[in-house]
C-alpha cells in the first residue's frame, strides 16, 4: 500500500541574512505526527531557510518510504515558485529547487500548498520554541540578540498557550 505522508514547513531568519532555522513536522493522513525536526542553520536568508525546510522534509519522506506527499508551508513564494507558478530569480534558491526537484521524482507525487501562518504556527511553534533553548547559549553575548531572543520565545510561548 502507498505510503501517504503530510508535512508541515516553516523556515526563518532574524534579519535577512540572520541566524536561520527549521521546522518541519510529518503527519500520516490520520493526522498522527510520525516525525518532527529542527535545525539550525546558521547564518542564511528566510527564502533559504524555507528552501532548506522542504528540500529537509522530502529527504525524510523518502527515509520513510513514501510514495506521496503533502507539503504546507506559509511561504507564498516557496509554494508558488515549487509550483512552477513563479520564476526563480535568485541562483541560490534554483540550486534548492533542483535539488528539490530531483526528490519529488524519486518519490512520486509530491504537492506543494500554501497555508496561512496561523494554520502551520501549532505544528511548527513547539519546534521553534525548543531550538530557541538548545541555542540560546550562542546568542547571550550580543544584548540585542538577547533580548530578540527573549521576546520571540514568549510570542512562540504564547501561540502555543491560546492554541490549546
Amino acid at each position: 500500500m502507498p505510503k501517504k505522508l503530510k508535512i508541515y514547513t516553516d523556515g526563518g531568519a532574524r534579519g535577512n541574512p540572520g541566524p536561520a532555522a527549521f521546522g518541519v513536522v510529518v503527519e500520516d493522513l490520520d493526522g498522527k505526527m510520525v516525525g518532527k525536526f529542527s535545525k539550525y542553520l546558521g547564518e542564511t536568508t528566510n527564502n533559504q531557510a524555507e528552501y532548506q525546510a522542504v528540500h529537509f522534509a522530502l529527504e525524510k519522506a523518502k527515509e520513510m518510504r513514501a510514495s506521496e506527499v503533502e507539503i504546507f508551508s506559509d511561504s507564498e513564494l516557496i509554494v508558488k515558485q515549487l509550483n512552477q507558478d513563479y520564476k526563480i530569480k535568485n541562483e541560490d534558491l534554483g540550486k534548492w529547487f533542483l535539488k528539490i526537484w530531483n526528490l519529488r521524482q524519486e518519490i512520486g507525487k509530491v504537492s506543494f500548498t500554501h497555508i496561512r501562518r496561523e494554520k502551520i504556527k501549532r505544528q511548527i511553534s513547539w519546534l521553534m520554541r525548543n531550538w530557541i533553548i538548545a541555542n540560546l547559549h550562542k546568542f547571550t553575548t550580543n544584548v540585542t540578540n538577547f533580548i530578540f531572543l527573549c521576546l520571540t520565545f514568549f510570542a512562540i510561548f504564547a501561540m502555543i498557550i491560546e492554541s490549546k
